[in-house]
């Protein structure tokens, strides 16, 4: 049997496991392209779930726990990673609502649940990756509950599958194991079973405080994460009033301070001592400070609590709307638009092609369910097309219906910037709703799309030798070419993207690219190519050089 509490305790010793390990996560994305994001997605979407946790004292129904799990990992859910969890997740509140008191049978009937649920969501379940995870974990499980009805046990073996399911990913995908690596959304998904085993056997939540010595071989602390590893996490500030007998070194009493923690600053005149220092035991300084003399405006910061608001606003940040003008006031009109893109110069382009909004983000930067739904809600229209345009952000785009009340939202599938540009070019204010469907997503099918970026890891992928730096040129995804100069794998990559059918070719160039270099770019195609229109935008994105559009 598991009650509310424990299973409160086995979802936030869930989120603490992935917390722990998410750049490890990250590092096991197999392509070379900058966007290893797995990890912070799962992560910024099971804390989500943790922190809202922390705030119920208490609760005397698991159904009602399950509930809340499963609304706010909705809510906080990003990328299709986070969606998929989500989902899982999902599964315990359907089974176990209206339940005080869960027992072994309910648990496992939950999680088979939020497995059919991921596989119904997917559009073309792929085996190796965490649905088959999630899949074998529920069947290991199921397998064990019909031998053995203790609930540690089943989660046992449960997590053992897992691994298990884990270790295979490789065989089934071929990707994986040319790179040498797991699935990363299974091995985020692991971590969640072990988090809540650590509850349900030992009665002990993991802790999210990350033991430096204790990472992965592969793990890394990279400051461009949106976690940062903590070492000390208690800011801790002070003035000592000096009493008159203490006899003060500083020298002496700063050495002393370092050995519970860092950053140490002491300031002294002939009244006061001022001391700053990062520890994780504040007590045992104050207790040195003491020896000198009164404390006073005494100060102590949790530092994760500050890293956790600061990630939340960045994030918020990043994947901002335009929202300035005052619109409460406006009619509603038949449909709107909202586009989610990158650099300043394609927001301005979908602005400048009809959207009414859009959202701040892509690659790296994948919006929440909940936020995409905010954004819908601001638009005054009654049906809204919404173009994600990019796959990781696609499944988000589709959850953040359930958030919104009265008004009909359509996700056209757009994969990439180019298809979202022709999707909104195809768009009609004066034909209905499904004419309009049906030709934007028939305009995206006719869209060829390449991507000139960098390679953020060295690896091997597609029958190249990679190394950290080397641009990279994909088609529809699939790298092509690798070189070391973007011009040059431009012109390559043109090459074979261009038929004779070709009529349009746009190049939108990134803000590491001038003009000047675009305009070789599109001299070098209106020289070997006729007939062919090539317009340049200047998108003013981070992560790529250029991205091509081929119709």
């Amino acid at each position: 049997m598991i009650n509310a509490q424990e299973f409160k305790d086995s979802i936030v010793s869930g989120a603490n496991n992935i917390f722990r390990h998410q750049i490890h996560i990250n590092d096991l994305n197999i392509f070379p392209v900058p966007d290893g994001d797995t990890g912070t997605n799962m992560c910024m979407t099971i804390l989500g779930v943790a922190e809202r946790l922390n705030k119920i004292e208490k609760n005397s129904k698991i159904g009602e726990i399950a509930k809340i799990v499963s609304s706010y990992a909705l809510r906080y859910a990003r990328g299709n990673s986070g969606v998929i969890l989500s989902l899982i997740l999902k599964g315990f509140s359907e089974i176990l609502e209206n339940i005080e008191v869960a027992d072994t049978c309910d648990i496992i009937k939950g999680l088979e649940k939020g497995v059919l649920n991921a596989y119904n969501a997917v559009v073309t379940p792929t085996e190796g990756t965490m649905l088959t995870v999630a899949r074998v974990a529920s069947e290991r499980g199921r397998a064990a509950f019909n031998e053995n009805f203790e609930l540690v046990k089943v989660w046992e073996e449960l997590s053992k599958g897992a691994r298990d399911a884990l270790k295979e990913t490789p065989n089934l995908l071929p990707v994986l194991k040319k790179a040498g690596v797991v699935d990363a959304g299974g091995k985020g998904l692991c971590l969640l079973f072990e988090g809540m085993l650590s509850v349900i056997r030992d009665k002990k939540i993991i802790s999210r405080e990350i033991e430096i010595m204790n990472l992965e071989k592969n793990d890394v602390i990279n400051v461009d994460n949106y976690f940062l590893d903590i070492k000390f996490i208690y800011c801790t500030e002070f003035v000592i009033e000096k009493c008159t007998a203490c006899d003060f070194e500083q020298i002496k009493f700063k050495k002393s301070l370092e050995k519970v923690g860092d950053s140490v600053v002491v300031v002294d005149d002939e009244e006061i001592i001022k001391v700053h220092v990062h520890t994780n035991y504040p007590d045992k300084v104050l207790n040195k400070a003491l020896y000198f003399g009164k404390l006073t405006t005494v100060k102590i910061e949790n530092m994760e609590e500050q890293q956790k608001a600061l990630v939340q606003y960045r994030i918020e940040k990043e994947c901002s709307y335009d929202n300035t003008s005052e619109e409460s006031s406006l009619p509603i009109k038949k449909f709107g638009i909202i586009a989610v893109a990158s650099g300043n110069g394609l927001i301005n382009l979908f602005k400048n092609l009809g959207c009414d909004k859009v959202i701040k983000g892509g690659q790296t930067m994948n919006p929440s369910s909940e936020y995409i739904a905010q954004v819908a809600m601001s638009v005054h229209a009654e049906t809204i097309f919404i173009l994600p345009n990019n796959k990781n952000i696609f499944m988000a785009a589709e959850q953040s219906s359930k958030f919104v009340k009265d008004k009909n939202l359509i996700v056209i599938p757009t994969k990439t910037i180019p298809q979202g540009i022709s999707a909104a070019l195809a768009f009609d204010q004066n034909i209905s709703c499904e004419q309009n469907s049906n030709n934007m997503i028939d305009c995206i099918k006719k869209v060829n799309t390449g991507h000139i970026t960098y390679a953020a890891r060295d690896s091997e992928f597609g029958g190249f030798r990679i190394k950290k730096g080397d641009i990279i040129a994909l088609k529809d995804g699939k790298l092509k070419i690798v070189e070391n100069d973007p011009i040059e794998a431009a012109k390559k990559l043109l090459k074979l993207m261009i038929k004779k059918e070709t009529r349009f070719v746009t190049i939108i160039y990134g803000k590491d690219i001038t003009e000047e270099k675009a305009l070789i770019l599109q001299l070098d195609i209106n020289k070997k190519f006729k007939n062919i229109d090539t317009p340049i935008i200047e998108g003013g994105g981070d992560l790529y050089y250029f991205i091509i559009s081929v119709e």
